[in-house]
Parts: C-alpha cells; structure tokens; sequence
C-alpha cells in the first residue's frame, strides 16, 4: 500500500535531506497524529505542492505535531506540456466534480469558467468563498492521488477573457481544445505540441453557445469529440484529460 501523503506550504521541505528530520505540525501534524494515529516506524510522505515529495518515517508522535526522520527529498519536475482543464461553473456540485476527477488524472491547472450558459454565478464575496472551496477541493484530492504537484485553480474567466487566454496560448504554440458534441475531429487525434499548454474546454450543462464557440474558434481553439456519446459537464473533462495524459505518456 502506498504511503499517505501531507501537504504543506511551498518552500517548509528546502534545505532538507536524507538523515534529517521535520516537525508535520499544524492542521496536518494532528491529522496524521490524532485522526490517523500514525505510529513511530510508519512511512509517511509530505509534499509542497510544488513538486517536493520528502520520503520519511514517523519518529515520534506528540502535543506538537508528528516528527518525521528524513529518508530522501525528490524534486519531480512539471511535465513539459502541462494540462490546464478549464471547466465552465455548474449547478449542483458538478464542477467540483469534475475538477477533483480532473485532479486525480493529473491535470496542472485548473480554471473556472463563467460561460453564457453557466446558471451559477460567481460574483463578490460568493466568487472568493466558491474559489476558496475549488482550492480545497483539488488540494484533498492531490493527497488522495499522492501527487507532489497540487493543481492551481485561477481567478474565474468569462467568455471574453477565455477568448484572450485562448489566443494567447495559441500564439505561445499551445493548444485549446473545446469538447463539443457537433465537432468530427476526434480528440484522439487532435495534434499536441512537444511543450506549453494544453487548455481542456468543458461547456455548463446547456452546452456552449454557438457565439462563443465561434469566437474561440476564431482565437485558434480547435473543436473535438470524445466520442459516441454525450458526456455530463461533471465527466467530460477527466474523460478527456485521460485520454491526453495517455498520449503523452503520463502513464505509461
């Protein structure tokens, strides 16, 4: 069985190495010591979130936190294409879904988009708390996958900004791809550049609007299909989010 994995801020693993030890305090120490019970011998893991996995075994256990005897620090690099899934907001959790799927699968980044059909709104304090929420929820995720790298979720786009992001990415030779159930080019063969972004479009429920569609297309996004069927808004990205990480070979 693999080892539970912690999270903490970017920067607490620097300095560390084989021989060394490290105080898991805070809201994780008590996790790993009072709700898991973790025991001195035991393997735990703690990551950054920036891509530092320190490899070590529970020392002792006390009212401080854990204390863990360093085995080794690894450095796991980003991937040279990153997969960003930009997931349009959704009634009745299924952006979170999604996004904690998406997460699981991979991806590096995550964006919220408002789109033209979205029924939930993010505006003023609604927007941060929704925001603060998506955070957690690829944070716990990530420790559920084991990752090193915990995703980022950006600032919510709307259509106009998407479009710009989208021609920026294009021009950058990156990719955007927009699942679309009318599109004949299969995501399977949608061509992928050798490094930089890789955007995932995912409409709301009632799909995405023929003018926005137009104006993305416009930008330099491509338009593909998973296939046969229709998926929910909640499935489509980390269907499709696997199906790029196996090109790439992610998990090979």
């Amino acid at each position: 069985m693999t080892a539970p994995v912690f999270v903490v801020d970017p920067g607490r693993l620097d300095g560390l190495g084989p021989g060394g030890a490290f105080l898991l305090d805070g809201a994780e120490g008590r996790h790993a010591g009072v709700v898991q019970r973790r025991a001195p011998g035991e393997r735990v893991d703690v990551v950054d979130g920036a891509g530092v996995r320190l490899v070590g075994t529970v020392a002792a256990v006390g009212p401080e936190g854990v204390t863990l005897a360093v085995g080794e620090v690894r450095r796991e690099p980003r991937p040279d294409v990153r997969l960003v899934l930009v997931q349009a907001l959704a009634k009745g959790d299924r952006d979170e879904l999604a996004i904690e799927a998406a997460t699981e699968v991979g991806v590096d980044d995550v964006v919220p988009w408002q789109a033209a059909r979205s029924v939930v709104v993010w505006r003023g304090d609604r927007a941060a708390r929704s925001r603060a929420r998506w955070l957690g929820t690829v944070r716990t995720a990530a420790k559920q996958a084991r990752r090193a790298w915990v995703p980022g979720v950006d600032q919510a786009l709307d259509t106009k900004a998407l479009v710009t992001r989208t021609g920026e990415v294009v021009a950058a030779g990156g990719a955007v791809l927009v699942l679309h159930e009318d599109a004949t080019a299969p995501l399977a063969e949608a061509p992928l550049p050798a490094s930089g972004d890789v955007l995932v479009v995912v409409g709301p429920e009632g799909g995405i609007g023929d003018d926005e569609l137009a104006r993305l297309v416009e930008a330099g996004a491509l338009t593909v299909r998973l296939g046969p069927h229709v998926l929910r808004t909640s499935t489509a990205g980390p269907v499709a989010l696997a199906l790029l990480a196996t090109r790439l070979g992610r998990w090979s």
